[in-house]
């Protein structure tokens, strides 16, 4: 063996153990053996239940290639059947050497003879080299087609050279089990994310889609700011995509310790709160019977119109989109009567605190609930701190907590400013706007038109200084929300 062929042998033992994508890894290892070979063509096949399956094929002389782009060669697969050489060699554990296919009668070569027929190639020697792993799991084949000589002459392929490519096939598979682990373990960590992310969403009636709308918005979105790059460098690279991805997945983490009934208020009173108005109400009006009765100057029946009115303007205020100056004005004076219990003591038909959410211009939170809510933020940050992310995953801490900063400073929780947003930060605030204005799942609001969001989303870019305007811009003109884009 000569000092170059060595060489090659070790710089393939340096490209299998640094590769991590699995196509290219495959890619990588047919094109690997069969230059240290010296031969013209080769499949390797991955062992999929009872059958090898195609991943890549190469024939030099055809100038076929095929597989390795994610994409699998159109042939059927080979029978696990010690009749053919590759599914014996990998049921058996052994290289197996063919020095002419047309003299072999132990095997079955009528699929190399069909393809011969159909493109007029010769096939002749054959090398067939298991590919198991180190504790003797079948992972598939390599099968390597017609030697080389360097007069380029076929023949069949040495005993030397077959030591070799074993002890490559052996590494090629430890490399293939380690990054189908890898692959396994990241689908695991996915899968969990979106587990969780479920559990937030679920947690609520409301707001129940709103991650996973995120999340498609957000793939088709990357996908189109690529495409706009055309033949240059892609802003968002598979690794940058998928870790902006996760980021989205899990912007919304810290809203498990957010209490419900604040998270899903649909009103300016809590259930409990409008339960005791009404219930006051129904005591005015009883008591005012009760004095009627005793002969007391009271008018049941105006009571009964007034306490009436004060309901209806208490519903009306508690489910306002907006509330009114004359609103507030007759809750100023709501707040103002008051009535005597039992005991004689003196108490208001409204309470400060329900005339105070119930004078909440809009929205349905104070500014403690709000301060709660917006606490979620800070809960994402101190939740993702407890998760060790990879190197291609290390910023997704960063970029999910910061989902509601602004440019100009405005934002929460840390009110970052200009160029300390990251573009990661500011796509993802923009998908979570857009989507909390479009969605007809919410307590608080009916669902806006597409056109309706954009606008707000344009107003809050171009007048407010709030987003990027380019990237509003560009999120509008990629229609990621529609279907089939």
């Amino acid at each position: 063996m000569t000092q170059e062929e060595i060489r090659k042998i070790l710089h393939v033992g340096v490209l299998l153990s640094s590769e991590r994508d699995l196509d290219r890894l495959l890619e990588r290892i047919l094109s690997s053996v069969m230059e240290l070979a010296h031969c013209d063509a080769g499949t390797l096949y991955l062992l999929d239940g009872d059958a090898l399956r195609f991943r890549i094929m190469r024939n030099d002389t055809l100038k076929v290639r095929s597989g390795g782009d994610g994409t699998l060669p159109d042939l059927p697969p080979v029978p696990l059947s010690p009749e053919n050489v590759c599914a014996r060699a990998l049921l058996e554990g052994r290289t197996i050497h063919v020095a002419d296919v047309t003299h072999s009668p132990d095997y079955d070569f009528s699929g190399s003879a069909r393809y011969d027929a159909m493109t007029g190639y010769r096939t002749r020697s054959m090398l067939a080299v298991p590919m198991r792993s180190r504790t003797g799991e079948a992972l598939g084949a390599l099968q390597l087609i017609n030697a080389v000589d360097r007069d380029g002459n076929v023949g069949p392929f040495s005993r030397e050279m077959a030591l070799v490519l074993e002890s490559v096939a052996s590494q090629a598979a430890i490399t293939l089990q380690n990054v189908r682990y890898i692959q396994e373990i990241q689908e695991l960590f996915r899968s969990f994310v979106r587990a969780m992310s479920s559990a937030i969403d679920e947690r609520s009636p409301y707001n129940g889609s709103h991650t996973r709308h995120m999340a498609a918005y957000g793939e088709r979105f990357l996908d189109y700011l690529n495409a706009q790059a055309g033949r240059s460098e892609p802003p968002f690279p598979p690794r940058r995509r998928e870790e902006l991805i996760m980021s989205v997945w899990l912007h919304d983490i810290g809203k498990l310790v957010i209490p419900l009934e604040v998270m899903d208020k649909p009103a300016r009173l809590l259930p409990e709160q409008h339960s005791a108005f009404l219930h006051r109400m129904e005591r005015i009006r009883l008591l005012g019977e009760i004095d009627a009765l005793s002969g007391r100057d009271v008018d049941p029946d105006r009571l009964a119109r007034e306490t009436r009115e004060a309901e209806a303007l208490a519903e009306a205020a508690d489910t306002a989109g907006f509330v009114t100056d004359e609103m507030l004005a007759a809750l100023e004076r709501l707040a103002g009567r008051t009535y005597r219990d039992r005991d004689g003591q003196e108490q208001p038909w409204l309470t400060p605190e329900e005339h105070a959410m119930l004078s909440i211009r809009k929205g349905t939170l104070s500014d403690r609930e709000r301060e709660t809510i917006q606490s979620h933020a800070v809960m994402t940050d101190k939740l993702l701190s407890q998760i060790r992310f990879s190197p291609e995953l290390s910023h997704v801490r960063e970029w999910a907590a910061g989902h509601h900063e602004f440019l100009d400073g405005s934002g929460y929780p840390k009110h970052l400013s200009g160029e300390d947003v990251p573009i990661e930060v500011r796509i993802i605030t923009i998908l979570d706007i857009f989507d909390a204005l479009t969605a007809g799942d919410r307590p608080y609001k009916p669902g806006m038109s597409p056109e309706r969001a954009l606008s707000i989303l344009d107003a809050m870019a171009n007048k407010e200084g709030k987003l990027d305007p380019d990237l509003v811009r560009l999120f509008a003109e990629s229609r990621c929300w529609e279907t089939g884009t």
